[in-house]
């Protein structure tokens, strides 16, 4: 089975697009674990990676 998960590139620091800094953007279903996160953030291969989770 996959588990998919959809990561955005965005351009932080900017009003227009290819300016600024990029950075990837996580929205989490749940909390993962700290290793999971930085193994995603090292793939990204992006100076900054945030990871948001919505508790309900």
């Amino acid at each position: 089975m996959i588990n998919s998960k959809t990561i955005f590139q965005v351009d932080a620091f900017a009003d227009e697009a290819f300016k600024g800094n990029p950075a990837g953007v996580m929205i989490l279903d749940a909390p993962l674990s700290e290793d999971w996160m930085q193994n995603m953030a090292a793939e990204m291969n992006l100076s900054e990676t945030a990871f948001c989770c919505a508790q309900r």
